[in-house]
């Protein structure tokens, strides 16, 4: 088992947010996060990123505790973050935002700028362009990119999918396939249940903070009572 999350509570000041989250990724998979916008996914994301830490329970990546760490030494036990707001650097270019994410990273391996120009083919066209210029499917290409750069274990994302026209997330869901065949560990959270089928193993569904159903994508989607009642617009 790759991430094991057991128990955990997580607070935005007095508010408790997660409440008694446990789930787990093994390696190799990609695992999804379900849920109605508000429910939690972000929050269970941060938590494991160690930005937002959660108050008790326990984060585990392999043998080693998360929980307590800082963000940037979670990162770099090979843990990656592509967030829904995706956080382009603006004013660096398209290769700089690609470049200091192997400059920060103590890791090496499979991914560097060559590997994820030929996985994302815009992002070489792009190379001199600046963040603040990209349109939002070119930018939610290098986070992505940008993740990668740091060869990580495991990526969390969050709403890989939000906003892009179903052209570019088929073409993404394909990028996911090509990612997790390089050995790389996803775990992703996202309300598009179709999406979520393409490329995940397995699901969690969140409701109101707490775990309410889990299974396997095929499972989950064949459940029309589930889907009605947590995931349905």
């Amino acid at each position: 088992m790759l991430l094991d999350v057991g128990g955990i509570n997580t607070y935005y000041g007095t508010s408790h947010i997660l409440q008694d989250v446990s789930f787990s990724v093994d390696s190799g998979e990609v695992v999804a996060l379900l849920g109605r916008n508000g429910v939690g996914k972000t929050t269970t994301l941060r938590s494991v990123m160690g930005l937002t830490p959660p108050r008790d329970g326990t984060v585990r990546l392999q043998d080693q505790e998360l929980r307590g760490l800082a963000a940037h030494a979670i990162s770099r036990l090979g843990v990656a973050y592509m967030p829904d707001d995706l956080r382009i650097f603006p004013d660096l270019t398209c290769e700089e935002n690609l470049q200091i994410a192997a400059k920060l990273s103590p890791r090496t391996g499979y991914w560097n700028q060559e590997r994820v120009e030929e996985l994302f083919p815009v992002l070489a066209d792009r190379r001199r362009q600046k963040g603040l210029n990209m349109s939002g499917g070119e930018k939610k290409m290098l986070s992505m990119g940008r993740a990668l750069m740091s060869n990580p274990q495991l990526i969390l994302m969050d709403e890989p999918s939000e906003g892009l026209a179903p052209l570019v997330v088929r073409a993404l869901a394909g990028s996911i396939m090509e990612i997790r065949s390089h050995g790389v560990t996803i775990l992703l959270a996202d309300q598009n249940l179709k999406f979520c089928r393409q490329v995940c193993d397995r699901g969690y569904i969140i409701e109101k903070g707490r775990i309410v159903h889990q299974g396997t994508m095929e499972d989950i989607w064949g459940n029309e009572a589930v889907v009605k009642k947590y995931l349905a617009l």
